[in-house]
């Protein structure tokens, strides 16, 4: 992606099921779930470029024993840091303490981070500053186990104000404000309800030690998410770890963020991302299965995992920016649908270049979108197939021509190479303009002057600015006779809440180039006409009814958008001409038919909670204020 964003994070939790001296035996060190939750963790290095933290719990740990380790690191390489850490103990351990390291029980007791389960986080944090205490996961201790608690999650809350007032009323003092600390806090009280709940039912009739051990066994978790994500109003994957070894990934009901789960005798495994799982644990991708939304996969303390609905099931909408971008593509179905979507984009594409194959160079950037390069040159080739056929049987062709048609292959070319080394930290906007301009680097002497076109296939183009600053210049540096640059994913025109940082309208350059189309027009007036609406229906149930934004977007066709788009990232000096092309919305839900949550292009939002927010950003873009609307 050229404009580059930040988005979502990601969960990986196992549950060993058998003995630790079971995996000795079996895998030679009782370092297995820690080894497996590196890969997991690594596999999806994607979701954490802002930090990694790890917890796990020993279920059998004496009193005395400390039974939840948690480590965090916002280091650059976060993970490595933290798993160093962890291997240089067990390293150490067996340096100076040989004997003791053969002893399996021995080992489980006394080297910190050993468990029975285990849950890691990657954090790509979308606000807020880059701080070890921003990385999950979130610890809630007590001195009862039952009551202990960790959550790590890949989400965002749209209603953070109404929780943070409903802990209020629950006679809680919440330390922060934010999704993470509420939905840490919110669990964590009905966690503390259902132990004094059970409590109550068994003092009168055992001691005081029974009945921790009985609250262990007869928890349950099912009820305490039912209660405490009632009302959340998001996108959400959130794993938790119970002090007394019972676990949990609970799933938003219109299944927004993703994740996936894998079991057999040995372990329970969660993730984020399917590849993650199949590479960790070298299974079949028919074994793994997708979490249900609005369903939670607990994991008992005896390691019996189970479905259960924490709420019904709504319309799923998972999330489309996770099939364009997102997760990775080594994921079968990923890599097809990404290669649907360049496929898709063809016949746009043929009408810009007007048919001239022998005069246009195919290229992409940046290397994720290779998968729906590939599609596109299929859709190419499939176009030139029917088209040699045609020419082959409308016309009497001498044998150089036939020649010709037969061997005419399309230019493919590499022609924008990002130089890794260059950062663009220097303060002052001029040389930081000048620097961004030699971020990307090209490929020379393949194109015909005057002559060519290029096509070059981006994932998604969200702000526009990296185009503009610097590789349009760049590619009419080659002095092509026309740029085409082509989007994989639609017009980003509203903000996202449920995990993707894309939270400012202003931001976005089909918004800008559709407030520009409302000045060329004489129409600016509906601004302010859409501002007092939103205005008059701000505090109200109201404001999470009607996407009021919409009304601008509507005065105008897809063309006109993409037109005016163009015009704004082609700057003065480019001498050729700048088209930029832009998915359609009916291609992308064909190219993705299970993942047709939308509502970055079209505004339709699958919660109330995500109308209410674009009804605010665009309040929040008339009034000037450079703040979240979340």
């Amino acid at each position: 992606m050229s404009d580059s964003i930040k988005h979502e994070c990601g969960i990986a939790l196992i549950r060993l099921r058998k003995p630790i001296e079971y995996y000795v035996e079996k895998y030679g060190t009782p370092m297995y779930g820690v080894n497996k939750l590196y890969l997991l963790m690594q596999k999806q290095h994607n979701r954490g470029q802002d930090g990694a933290g790890v917890a796990s719990i020993k279920i059998a740990a004496g009193p005395g024993m400390e039974y939840i380790n948690r480590f965090r690191s916002v280091k650059t390489r976060a993970i490595d840091s933290i798993f160093g850490k962890i291997g240089k103990e067990f390293k150490k351990l067996k340096e100076d303490q040989p004997e003791k390291a053969l002893n399996t029980k021995w080992v489980w007791e006394n080297l910190p981070f050993l468990g029975d389960v285990y849950l890691g986080h990657l954090r790509y944090g979308t606000h807020g500053v880059n701080s070890i205490d921003n990385c999950h996961p979130m610890v809630r201790e007590n001195n009862w186990r039952s009551r202990s608690l960790a959550v790590a999650g890949n989400f965002n809350m749209t209603n953070v104000d109404e929780q943070f007032q409903k802990l209020i009323e629950l006679g809680q003092h919440p330390k922060q404000k934010t999704d993470t600390i509420t939905v840490l806090e919110k669990i964590g009280h009905f966690l503390d309800e259902e132990n004094q709940m059970l409590f109550e039912s068994y003092k009168d009739e055992y001691s005081n030690k029974e009945i921790t051990s009985l609250i262990e066994d007869n928890l349950s978790l099912q009820r305490v998410l039912k209660r405490a994500c009632k009302d959340f109003d998001g996108g959400y994957a959130m794993a938790g770890l119970t002090g007394y070894g019972a676990s949990f990934v609970v799933r938003d009901p219109n299944g927004i963020r993703p994740a996936y789960y894998y079991m057999d005798d040995e372990v329970v495994v969660i993730a984020s991302e399917k590849p993650a799982i199949k590479t960790a644990f070298d299974i079949e991708y028919s074994e793994i299965r997708e979490i249900t939304p609005g369903h939670a996969l607990i994991v008992d303390k005896a390691g019996n995992a189970d479905l259960k609905e924490i709420m019904p099931q709504l319309e799923k909408k998972s999330c489309s920016f996770e099939r364009i971008y997102f997760s990775r593509g080594n994921d079968p179905e990923i890599y097809e649908e990404r290669k649907n979507m360049g496929r898709r984009l063809c016949p746009q594409i043929l009408e810009a270049i007007d048919y001239d194959l022998k005069n246009t160079v195919f290229s992409y950037i940046p290397n994720t979108a290779e998968s729906s390069w590939l599609g596109m040159m299929k859709g190419i080739e499939d176009y030139l197939r029917t088209y040699r056929k045609r020419a082959i049987l409308n016309q009497e062709l001498s044998e150089e021509q036939l020649d010709e048609i037969l061997q005419f292959k399309p230019r493919a070319e590499k022609l924008v190479i990002k130089d890794v080394k260059l950062r663009t930290f220097i303060t002052d906007n001029d040389s930081r303009d000048d620097l961004v301009t030699h971020v990307y680097d090209t490929t020379y002497e393949v194109v015909k002057k005057g002559i060519d076109t290029l096509v070059v296939l981006d994932d998604s183009i969200v702000r526009g600015t990296t185009l503009e600053k610097s590789i349009i210049r760049m590619l009419d540096k080659l002095e092509p006779k026309k740029i085409i640059i082509v989007s994989c994913a639609p017009q980003i025109r509203y903000p996202d809440c449920y995990g993707i940082d894309m939270s400012r309208v202003k931001e976005f350059v089909a918004f800008r180039a559709m407030l520009a189309l409302l000045k060329d027009r004489g129409l600016y007036y509906k601004v302010d006409e859409v501002y007092d609406k939103i205005q008059a229906v701000q505090g109200t149930p109201a404001i999470m009814e009607t996407n009021y934004v919409k009304e601008l977007f509507d005065l105008f066709t897809h063309e006109e958008i993409s037109a005016k788009v163009s015009e704004i990232v082609k700057a003065p000096e480019v001498n050729a001409e700048v088209q930029v092309i832009y998915q359609r919305i009916e291609d992308l839900h064909l190219a993705c038919p299970n993942h047709s949550g939308d509502w970055y292009f079209t505004g339709n939002y699958p919660t109330p909670g995500g109308t209410r927010v674009v009804n605010r950003a665009f309040m929040n873009f008339v009034e000037n204020k450079a703040v979240r609307a979340y």
